[in-house]
């Protein structure tokens, strides 16, 4: 498939690498041009293009973007062909993003990303670490492959996004619609807990949404106390310690 990714940060760059090497025809763009990524473009197996040249002839959007900046892509969507499944592989945190009134009286993240760029998304790979997404992908059938929750309403473009989660090297999990994705958001049991196919529907049923923005805001404050963030597998076990 042609896939179009926008956002060349620790997401973006290895969901690039990943894509290309399983065959796919990537192309990858950021905010600044593609000059400024060309180098890690090559690196990823990736085509570097500006914003408006990725969404041409795209069979796939990859969105991986800070959270606030969503609603700056709307006019360059409004080219996109509605059969193009667009994927939001964001995650909102008030301290980096600001306040977003909306998000925090309940609205779903996602719900609210498809209403500032004005069509469907569906919500993927949010719930892993950079890390995670890096380096602890297994093998399809492999014991203890880590699963990662696709949640949407467009039947069609969720099973292409769960399609592309298979070969990124992690089970997918149909999470359900849109408005149910809160689920699979910061502060909730299926976030950033690397959990099997059987675990994640466990954690996925477990959520309280009540709970989720006090879970979320708590895991920063024990972050920032400890003055540096713990290693890869400390930050782990501390969202599972804080959302169990």
């Amino acid at each position: 498939m042609k896939i179009g990714i926008i956002g060349a940060g620790n997401i973006g760059a290895t969901l690039a690498r990943k894509l290309s090497a399983s065959g796919h025809s990537v192309k990858l763009a950021n905010s600044k041009g593609p000059e400024t990524i060309a180098e890690l473009a090559r690196d990823v197996g990736a085509t570097a293009v500006r914003s408006d040249e990725v969404v041409k002839d795209a069979d796939v959007l990859i969105l991986s973007i800070p959270f606030a900046t969503y609603p700056e892509l709307a006019d360059l969507l409004k080219a996109v062909a509605a059969n193009v499944a667009v994927i939001d592989t964001s995650n909102y945190y008030p301290f980096r993003d600001g306040e977003i009134r909306e998000v925090d009286a309940g609205k779903p993240e996602s719900v609210w990303v498809s209403e500032q760029i004005g069509r469907p998304v569906i919500k993927a790979w949010n719930a892993g670490l950079a890390a995670t997404l890096a380096d602890k992908g297994q093998p399809a059938g492999q014991a203890g492959r880590i699963a990662l929750p696709v949640a949407g309403d467009d039947q069609n473009a969720k099973a292409i996004a769960m399609t592309l989660v298979e070969e990124t090297g992690f089970d997918a999990f149909d999470a359900g619609g849109l408005a149910t994705s809160w689920r699979q958001q910061p502060g909730t049991p299926a976030y950033c807990t690397e959990l099997t196919v059987a675990e994640l529907a466990t954690a996925l049923e477990a959520a309280a949404q009540s709970r989720a923005a006090e879970n979320r805001d708590k895991l920063i404050k024990k972050f920032s106390e400890t003055g540096k963030m713990p290693d890869h597998d400390g930050v782990v076990a501390l969202n599972r310690a804080v959302t169990a």
